[in-house]
């Protein structure tokens, strides 16, 4: 059995979280999971999805909290002068003290979709209590594998050339400028960070849906992308191709679910009484 509460906390008092936490004779958990905001969205997540992960997670004895960060859903401003990577980290360690103070957990693992994913990234370079991070859609590149699986059924098909040239076309007239683009990091500064994280004893899930073929379309592509990093035994990859990006689908989302429980489980395991 877990309990949720909600929190205002923060240096400022200006975030705001829910927290799922064990009772307290449940079996003890090594770590606790601090879920980030996906984009825009609210802490509930994209179709409620944070709200059932951590709620999975409270049953199998793990503490939780989701909270938004610095202007965003219900949290307020800090009012600092700080780059947004250092608001990030900031309100990160704000979180894992809230989560400390009423868990009792020393170590943590960061998990974030989308933009959310490359916030936790950004706060496991550097802070030393995250244990692991799970990275829904996180950083990918593509490669010359993900280019010819990408674009060799393509040259068969007429109709599919006539799509690539309209698109073309289309680009070139608006400059090919897309507001909502994100762009990620050079590869070989995030090999390097990675690397880092591995070295410190980070353990590190990547999770690829199949709403990210723009740049990831295959399972070796983890390994394309990321060399002898991917042999390491404290780093894994998997692709759920056919889902969509949020995982609205039940069937893809109790998949998510699975995967991400295992995880925790087999890397973090809670000590004594049986995980349902």
């Amino acid at each position: 059995m877990s309990t949720e509460r909600a929190f205002r906390f923060g240096r400022a008092h200006h975030l705001v979280g829910v927290a799922g936490l064990p009772e307290p004779a449940a079996p003890t958990a090594p770590v606790g999971v601090i879920v980030l905001n996906a984009g825009m969205v609210h802490r509930v997540g994209p179709f409620r999805l944070h709200v059932e992960i951590t709620r999975r997670l409270n049953a199998s004895g793990y503490p939780t909290l989701r909270f938004d960060l610095s202007s965003l859903g219900d949290s307020s401003a800090a009012d600092e002068s700080r780059s947004q990577a250092q608001q990030v980290n900031a309100d990160v360690a704000d979180a894992m003290s809230l989560l400390a103070s009423h868990s009792g957990c020393s170590r943590f693992v960061l998990l974030g979709l989308c933009s959310g994913a490359q916030n936790a990234h950004g706060a496991a370079i550097d802070e030393a209590r995250v244990a692991g991070a799970i990275f829904l859609d996180g950083y990918a590149y593509r490669t010359l594998g993900f280019q010819l699986r990408h674009y060799l059924p393509r040259l068969w098909s007429a109709e599919r050339w006539h799509r690539f040239i309209s698109r073309s076309l289309q680009a070139r007239a608006s400059q090919g400028d897309d507001v909502f683009a994100v762009r990620f990091p050079p590869r070989e500064q995030v090999q390097r960070e990675l690397a880092a994280m591995l070295d410190r004893g980070l353990k590190l899930r990547f999770i690829y849906s199949g709403g990210v073929t723009r740049y990831f379309n295959h399972p070796r592509q983890f390994r394309e992308c990321f060399g002898r990093l991917a042999d390491r035994p404290q780093i894994s990859a998997r692709l759920f191709a056919g889902t969509d990006h949020t995982y609205a689908l039940r069937v893809d989302r109790q998949r998510l679910l699975d995967d991400i429980t295992t995880w925790l489980r087999d890397n973090f395991p809670v000590s004594g009484g049986s995980n349902p």
